[in-house]
């Protein structure tokens, strides 16, 4: 279509630099956002990341079968937890937090109570105060993934 507006997005990843993407991930990523009219930014200082955010988005720190870094993920990725101090510095009143799911918020999950007893910690990669607080769309963006499903296995399937 001539002179339609590109729809890119600012994308801010916020990582200790041990966890950077691969250099050429990352070239072909800004490639990608320069197409789109998008951008993209690599930090490692949680202040400059996250002002003026929109949205912050975590994952779990472990993921399944790698439980045996629980241990140097923690000392790696702790003062990345997002709570509320996080939020503050966007200095967005209505930024939201999302998160895939699982989220290691609190004590009430078997693994929530081993990281607890192990490492000390009530959480991990989010606070309970933030999961918990007005911000939080973690379920509504479950909710979403279900009816994304749903679509995608009816494009799937086919025509019944």
């Amino acid at each position: 279509m001539i002179g339609a507006a590109k729809m890119g997005m600012h994308f801010v990843a916020l990582a200790p630099k041990q966890l950077f993407p691969d250099p050429e991930v990352h070239k072909k990523a800004l490639a990608y956002a320069k197409e789109t009219g998008g951008k993209i930014e690599m930090h490692d200082d949680i202040t400059s990341a996250v002002q003026g955010a929109d949205a912050i988005y975590t994952d779990v720190w472990v993921s399944m079968g790698e439980e045996s870094k629980y241990e140097e993920r923690i000392k790696l990725l702790k003062p990345y937890q997002v709570n509320m101090d996080m939020m503050k510095k966007t200095k967005n009143n209505d930024a939201i937090f999302l998160h895939c799911l699982p989220a290691f918020h609190d004590l009430e999950t078997k693994v929530g109570k081993e990281i607890h007893e192990q490492h000390g910690l009530k959480s991990l990669e989010v606070s309970d105060e933030v999961f918990r607080c007005h911000a939080s769309k973690v379920f509504d963006q479950a909710e979403n993934r279900l009816h994304t499903i749903k679509a995608v296995m009816v494009a799937t399937i086919g025509n019944i």
